[in-house]
């Protein structure tokens, strides 16, 4: 639950639910996020503008010409989420193929762990994966908790460009890239599933907040022949 709500700026709320990065603690930032935006789809709730949930904080921004933090805040507090209120979220079952020239860090990645390929690998498809928020870019999942014994610290000099569908690991996460980009992940694998399509505008990211996640490995023959 909320630990304490407290103004972000002139026009955002920052209500945090604790230091805690874990699925209980998520969990309750994704209930109240889903109960806002079903209350703004039902005209419920007045003013706000946007809502960005992450591993244990909620920002709600608003419009001034219409609520204001005081009372917003009030009724933020006395928000009744209903016992029954139960999101239905999904189970999605993600391809990788860990092909050398889709994988780029196993060596580095052996040489930190001190295991295999095949143990790392291993010990990252036997887990269910929950997703915690989206961002950075376009529906990019952060999805947790990866075994401890293959957690690993960011790339000391990220690259320039990471392929589209690459797979990512880093600490207690793992992440799948939605649009080539720069980043400092761990790269495992590459997937030829679409996690993101610009082009649904109802519902453009085939993962979010609360999902579950598994993996399964593919070889690079049907990754090249695999049509989503």
């Amino acid at each position: 639950m909320i630990k304490n709500i407290s103004n972000l700026g002139d026009s955002a709320i920052y209500c945090d639910f604790g230091s805690e990065v874990n699925e209980t603690v998520n969990s309750s930032v994704i209930k109240y996020f889903n109960y806002l935006t079903i209350l703004l789809k039902e005209n419920k709730i007045d003013g706000i503008n946007n809502l960005t949930p992450s591993y244990n904080k909620l920002i709600i921004n608003f419009d001034l010409n219409i609520t204001n933090y005081k009372k917003l805040k009030d009724k933020i507090e006395n928000l009744e989420i209903k016992t029954e209120f139960k999101k239905k979220n999904k189970k999605i079952k993600v391809p990788i193929c860990c092909d050398e020239e889709y994988a780029y860090d196993f060596e580095l990645l052996s040489k930190k762990t001190n295991l295999s390929k095949k143990e790392i690998l291993n010990l990252y498809f036997e887990k269910e994966y929950f997703c915690y928020m989206t961002g950075f870019i376009g529906g990019m999942p952060f999805l947790g908790d990866i075994n401890k014994k293959i957690r690993s610290n960011r790339l000391e000099t990220p690259r320039i460009k990471v392929p589209k569908g690459s797979i990512g690991i880093t600490e207690q996460f793992a992440n799948i890239y939605t649009f080539e980009s720069p980043g400092g992940w761990n790269i495992i694998g590459n997937t030829p599933l679409n996690i993101f399509n610009k082009k649904n505008t109802k519902e453009p990211a085939l993962i979010i907040p609360g999902d579950k996640v598994l993996f399964y490995e593919i070889t690079k023959k049907e990754y090249l022949s695999w049509n989503d």
